[in-house]
């Protein structure tokens, strides 16, 4: 009899430490839950705390939500011809009028945001592979690899970006994909310098120096020390670097030689419109007023982010 009360009281002990284990992760786990979900609670205050970021984020929603629902809210197709109206003004039918193929300019608009948010998010992309692969490199390799990767960099700084893109796709054809390439080879320089000068500054701490002495090899330096810790100017880069993108390709498709018509583009809507000033102003404004719109709202939001990640800035608050 005695042993099986000990029995049991060792099963109930090892039952209550299990129930005492279960709760201790899930007290573990909501307390995690509840710091990530105050941390963000705090970072999106920090961004709204700078002026006019609310208004280039509602700005930015619209745009994301006709790119991706373009197909929905759209009143017509985007290369839908009406030949009774050719530039016509804007009417109930036609909201912003039609063009000079009797095309609906709202419908346009809406399709063209689908170019612009694509070329503006994946040019960046390409420009932030190669150029923090370069500036990691150059940063924390140093020597005559830092002096070959920053002369390939100033050397394609040279050139005026616009020039430099519009030499890249003339190069490779007019299409969306070489668009895209050449606005991103174009944004490289800017991401390799900022990475750069972000890994000169962390490599020299005593964390990178530690890791060093324990063994750990560059690439793992460079991966789990150096580049979370230069993350945050990066982002902010980007961001208004998207804005910039975005303006490259409207100069390109302004130009002629970036995405083949008819494809709905706000650069080839402008530069439609630019022919009709006098007699149909609506045709440049419409597009004008899209891609001044995007671009100040990517740099406000840019704005807000710099703010907010920003320690020196946050400091200045807490204190």
């Amino acid at each position: 009899m005695a042993n099986e009360a000990s029995r049991t009281g060792g099963a109930v002990a090892v039952v209550s430490e299990r129930a005492g284990q279960r709760r201790t992760y899930g007290e573990e786990e909501g307390s995690v839950s509840h710091r990530v979900l105050t941390r963000g609670r705090r970072f999106l205050s920090n961004i709204l705390e700078t002026r006019l970021v609310g208004t280039g984020l509602w700005i930015l929603a619209i745009v994301v939500f006709c790119a991706l629902f373009a197909d929905l809210i759209a009143p017509y197709a985007p290369n839908e011809q009406d030949y009774l109206a050719i530039t016509e003004a804007p009417t109930a039918a036609h909201l912003l009028g039609t063009d000079d193929l009797g095309r609906d300019v709202l419908s346009r608009i809406i399709y063209g945001s689908r170019i612009s948010l694509m070329v503006g998010v994946i040019a960046v992309g390409i420009a932030l592979i190669l150029g923090v692969s370069l500036g990691l490199l150059a940063g924390y390799a140093g020597g005559t690899t830092d002096d070959v990767a920053m002369r390939i960099v100033d050397a394609v700084q040279a050139f005026p970006g616009l020039i430099l893109a519009l030499g890249i796709t003339a190069a490779l054809g007019p299409g969306i994909e070489k668009v895209m390439i050449a606005i991103g080879i174009v944004a490289t320089p800017a991401i390799a310098r900022l990475t750069r000068a972000q890994v000169l500054t962390i490599r020299e701490r005593e964390f990178v120096a530690a890791a060093r002495v324990i063994g750990a090899s560059p690439l793992k330096i460079v991966g789990r020390h150096i580049w979370p810790n230069v993350t945050a100017p990066i982002i902010v880069q980007a961001t208004l670097l998207t804005a910039t993108a975005i303006l490259t390709e409207a100069g390109l498709s302004f130009l002629g030689v970036g995405v083949k018509p008819p494809t709905a583009t706000w650069g080839s809507m402008l530069r439609t419109g630019s022919q009709y000033l006098e007699v149909a102003p609506w045709l440049a404004f419409a597009p004008g007023m899209a891609i001044f719109a995007t671009v100040l709202a990517f740099n406000f939001v840019g704005d807000g982010l710099r703010r907010a990640l920003d320690p020196r800035l946050l400091s200045r608050r807490r204190g």
